[in-house]
């Protein structure tokens, strides 16, 4: 059994046979964690990985699917820490999956300089508007907007973590794509693949996938688009096998 809270319940985690804490007063996860964990290159058999604004773990626990590695979760607001924890905990993958309360500006400090194979993060999307424009849930302000990390401390923090030929691997928005690829570079992550993501066919892509490798040479990869829906509104044959396996 697994202790819930307040407005807590245990989901299915799609295509994989896993159960996941979520609460829609909190935090629940995206489809950009799913495109992310299903992008990012996984050393298959052994490995040290490090997902950075982990949330409630969805990245780490699909990660434990791809990978026998070590992962290890970040989360700085203890509440949301909480159900990542205890939802490792509930499928039994507590000698895998490490998560950490903490900010992840600390990190490198706390976890070692130069020591990860592969780090991950879906970051907050967000410049930190005003007071009166961000929301007034702190949990959903704290997780969409940069609040308590900024892109470039994401950036900064994956390169300090990285051995050299590490890789990175991060999903945001394409307004981005400039400010991303400029300090992946001043931060010695060169840019290997990206990925956009359309809603629909036709639509302007709403979503990046890019990954760097440290100390990489220069050639980046565009990979195929990603269409998430068909024109019935029903997911394309390629999201259906992301998201469910089929």
């Amino acid at each position: 059994m697994v202790q819930l809270y307040h407005d807590e319940r245990l989901d299915y985690l799609l295509a994989e046979d896993l159960r996941i804490i979520q609460s829609p007063s909190v935090f629940a996860f995206s489809l950009d964690a799913v495109l992310l964990a299903n992008f990012a290159y996984m050393p298959i058999q052994k490995g040290n990985i490090v997902d950075l604004c982990t949330g409630n773990g969805v990245i780490p626990l699909l990660l434990s699917k791809r990978t026998k590695g070590h992962i290890i979760g970040i989360e700085i607001q203890k509440r949301i820490y909480s159900m990542a924890k205890r939802s490792v905990e509930y499928n039994h993958l507590e000698k895998q999956i490490d998560i950490i309360h903490g900010d992840i500006k600390d990190a490198p400090n706390q976890l070692g300089y130069s020591k990860y194979d592969v780090v991950t993060c879906n970051p907050p999307y967000f410049p930190t508007p005003s007071a009166e424009e961000i929301n007034k849930n702190e949990h959903l302000a704290i997780a969409r907007h940069e609040i308590y990390c900024t892109l470039e401390d994401v950036i900064r923090v994956s390169s300090q973590l990285l051995k050299q030929g590490g890789k990175a691997a991060f999903v945001h928005r394409p307004g981005r794509l400039l400010d991303i690829v400029t300090l992946m570079r001043q931060y010695r992550l060169e840019p290997k693949r990206l990925r956009f993501v359309y809603p629909k066919l036709g639509k302007e892509a709403n979503t990046i996938l890019i990954e760097g490798i440290k100390d990489g040479s220069p050639d980046l990869k565009v990979l195929p688009p990603l269409i998430v829906y068909n024109d019935n509104n029903e997911y394309t044959e390629e999201t259906k096998r992301i998201l469910y396996g089929e």
